[in-house]
This record gives C-alpha cells, sequence and structure tokens, in this order.
C-alpha cells in the first residue's frame, strides 16, 4: 500500500486504535509526522483517523501476518494462574507480543536504506515479577531482549533500536 503523506515524515504505529498506541499517534501528529494508524477494529480505526484528520491514514491490520512498522506497540493481555495456562493460549500471547514484533521489526530495518528507527513497547512487567503475569510478562521480556540485541546488530546500518517501558497505564488492555 502507498500512503500519499503530507509531511516529510512517516510514523507506522502497530495498535494505535486505542490506549499507549493512541497517544503516541496523537503526540506524532503534532510534532508533523503522518501517522498510519493500525489495529484489527476498522470502526475505532476510522473514529481515530477522523480525529485526527488529514495527518493520519488507517490500514487495518492483524499483526499475525507480516507487516511494516516503526512502533511496535501492539499486545494482548494475559493474566492467570501460570500452572494452569494451555500452551495454545501462551502462544497466542507470544504470537502477538512478540514474534509479530520480530517480524514488524526485521521488514522495517530491511526497508531502511537510509537508516532509521525502531522504537518496541515493552512493559515494567519485562523486569518485575507480579503473581499471574508471567506469560504476559516473558512476552515482553523477550522483546526487551531482542531490543537489545537489535541495537548493536543494527547500529552499523544507522538504525537505532530503542525501548520504552511503561508502567501502570489507564488503557482498555
Amino acid at each position: 500500500m502507498t500512503v500519499q503523506a503530507p509531511a516529510a515524515r512517516v510514523a507506522v504505529i502497530t495498535g494505535s486504535t486505542s490506549g499507549i498506541g493512541l497517544a503516541i499517534a496523537r503526540r506524532l501528529c503534532r510534532d508533523g509526522f503522518h501517522v498510519v494508524v493500525t489495529g484489527r477494529n476498522v470502526k475505532r480505526g476510522e473514529t481515530v483517523t477522523a480525529e485526527l484528520g488529514a495527518a493520519a491514514t488507517f490500514v487495518p491490520l492483524d499483526l499475525t501476518t507480516p507487516g511494516d512498522v516503526v512502533v511496535n506497540n501492539a499486545a494482548i493481555d494475559h493474566t492467570g494462574d501460570l500452572l494452569d495456562v494451555p500452551a495454545h493460549v501462551t502462544q497466542q500471547v507470544f504470537q502477538i507480543n512478540t514474534l509479530a514484533a520480530v517480524a514488524a521489526l526485521q521488514e522495517g530495518a530491511r526497508r531502511m536504506q537510509q537508516g532509521g528507527a525502531i522504537i518496541n513497547i515493552t512493559s515494567r512487567l519485562a523486569s518485575a515479577g507480579v503473581p499471574t503475569m508471567a506469560i504476559y510478562s516473558a512476552t515482553k521480556g523477550a522483546l526487551a531482549a531482542l531490543t537489545t540485541a537489535a541495537a548493536v546488530e543494527l547500529a552499523p546500518r544507522n538504525i537505532r533500536v530503542n525501548a520504552i517501558a511503561p508502567g501502570m497505564t489507564q488503557t482498555p488492555l
């Protein structure tokens, strides 16, 4: 898909139809970026782009398929007793929170011919133990480790890779 952006810079933000992703989209619009809002919920995406106006474009995106990204934000939550979590649930949470971010980071970095920036949204839970949050925490810990390694590996290509680890944030998640 080709996006005709009125601004010189474009930001693609996964999971930006609500919560932290929406706040990032609002800020980047104010900072002069043309923002590509993504998410699975078309109605919310249309509402967000109506709010942001001409500085935003909505692209429906399900992160279980490969895609381009600048900000890896999309995630699903999981709470439950660690010993009771079925394998398929663990796989789903890792697929969206970690593996989709790996694929998006890889594809984004491949396209950054002149360097660039990749930002991964992790969590305070990547380094803090909270009962019933082990699976979610593990996905965010993996993303934090990926960020560190990718930053070193991609630095020679002038690609910065950083993580933001928000604490408790009031969002639908």
